[in-house]
C-alpha cells in the first residue's frame, strides 16, 4: 500500500456514483468551503472548482464510475488522485455511512497525506483493456457450457466425452446423437446454442483487439510472445493489465499486484490468517496461471520442470510456484526489454 503525499491549498473529495456525485472541498485547516451534491457532468463540476483552480487537487475512490472525472481533470490539467477503494474502507470505516461523510473522508485523506493511491489507467488504452476484460467474461460463459456438457455425461456414465470432444465444432452432430440415445438432448441443446452464439462474438472481439493493439506497444508484445505458452491474447492481457512495468519498483511488487503470492498475516510471531488475498489484479492472476497449459506443449524442458514440481509439491502448489516464476520472468522481460531466456528460467 502506497500513501501519497499531497501538497495543496484546497482538497476536493468526490464520492462518485452512477448518476450523481457528492463533493466536499476543504482547505489546509480542514474548514469546509463546498459541500454539495451534483449531477455527473464535468462542466458543472469544473464551474464549482473554478474559484479554487489552480490551487486544488481532486480525489475519489476507484469505483467503475470514475472515468469521466479522471478524464476531465486530466484534460484540464487539474491534479487528480485515484484512491484504492479497499484500502480506503480499511482506513475510514465509519460507524455511520452516507455520501456527505464519504466525500469529507476522502478530502481529509487527501489533506492529511494518508491517501492510499491507486493507478488511474490512461484513457487512450482503456477501451482495448476493457474489451479484453469483456472477452474474458464471454470465454468464461462459453467454458461453463463446455463443462456442463461433460458433467451431464459423467452423471449418466456416458464415456468417451472429454474436453477435446466437446470443443470440436465439427463433432457437435455426433455429440447430439450420443445424448439423443440417452434421452438427454434437451439438456445439452442450450449449451450447444450458447457455444455457437459466443464463438463469433469472441472471434470478432479478438480481431478488433489485435487491430487496436498494433498501434500501442508492438515491441513489448513481441517480447512477451518469446515466453513459451504466451500467445497473442495472453500477451495482450498481460500488456494491457500491466501497462507500465516501471510503476512497480521490484518484482515482488508486481507479483503481489498479480496475486501470485500468498499474503500471510502475523501477530507476535504467529500466522493469524491469509486474508486480503484478492487485493490485486484478477486478470493478471488468470493469465499467469494459464501460461503453463500451453508452455508444457511448447517446451519440453519447462514441461519436465513443472512435472518435477508437481511430484514434489502437488498440483496446486506446483501451479502457484510456476505462475510466480513466469511472473518474475515477465517483469524482467518488460523492464529490461530482453527476450525470454529458458536456461535462466530453469536455473
Amino acid at each position: 500500500m502506497h500513501y501519497k503525499t499531497i501538497k495543496s491549498e484546497f482538497f476536493c473529495g468526490v464520492d462518485v456514483h452512477s448518476k450523481q456525485s457528492y463533493l466536499c472541498i476543504l482547505d489546509n485547516a480542514g474548514e469546509k468551503h463546498v459541500h454539495m451534491n451534483i449531477q455527473n457532468n464535468f462542466q458543472i463540476f469544473k464551474d464549482i472548482l473554478t474559484p479554487y483552480i489552480p490551487n486544488i487537487v481532486v480525489g475519489c475512490e476507484s469505483t467503475y464510475t470514475y472515468y469521466w472525472l479522471a478524464d476531465g481533470c486530466r484534460q484540464d490539467s487539474i491534479p487528480f488522485y485515484l484512491g484504492h477503494a479497499l484500502y480506503m474502507k480499511a482506513i475510514s470505516k465509519n460507524k455511520h455511512k452516507h455520501d456527505p461523510l464519504d466525500a469529507r473522508t476522502i478530502a481529509d485523506l487527501l489533506r492529511t497525506s494518508f491517501f492510499p493511491e491507486a493507478y488511474p489507467y490512461p484513457r487512450e488504452m482503456r477501451p482495448t483493456r476493457d474489451l479484453l476484460r469483456r472477452r474474458q467474461r464471454y470465454v468464461s460463459i462459453r467454458a461453463e457450457a463446455f463443462t456442463h456438457i461433460q458433467m451431464i455425461a459423467h452423471q449418466h456414465a456416458i464415456h468417451g466425452i472429454g474436453s477435446s470432444e466437446v470443443k470440436k465444432r465439427d463433432g457437435q452432430s455426433h455429440l447430439i446423437k450420443i445424448f439423443n440415445e440417452h434421452g438427454l438432448e434437451s439438456l445439452i441443446y442450450p449449451d450447444i446454442e450458447t457455444i455457437n452464439a459466443f464463438d463469433p462474438i469472441i472471434a470478432r472481439i479478438e480481431k478488433e483487439i489485435r487491430e487496436n493493439a498494433i498501434t500501442h506497444n508492438p515491441r513489448d508484445m513481441m517480447l512477451l510472445k518469446t515466453v513459451p505458452g504466451i500467445g497473442d491474447i495472453l500477451a495482450l492481457m498481460i500488456l494491457y493489465e500491466t501497462h507500465d512495468i516501471h510503476r512497480f519498483p521490484k518484482h515482488q511488487n508486481y507479483a503481489s499486484y498479480s496475486r501470485v503470492v500468498r499474503c500471510p498475516q502475523t501477530s507476535s510471531g504467529k500466522i493469524t490468517g491469509i486474508k486480503n488475498q484478492n487485493i490485486g489484479n484478477p486478470y493478471l492472476k488468470y493469465a499467469f496461471n494459464a501460461i503453463i497449459i500451453s508452455a508444457q506443449q511448447q517446451s519440453k524442458p519447462i514441461s519436465k520442470y513443472y512435472k518435477k514440481l508437481e511430484s514434489k509439491y502437488g498440483k496446486k502448489k506446483a501451479r502457484a510456484r510456476i505462475a510466480h516464476k513466469f511472473n518474475t520472468a515477465v517483469y524482467y522481460i518488460l523492464k529490461n526489454r530482453i527476450p525470454f531466456n529458458e536456461n535462466l528460467f530453469l536455473k
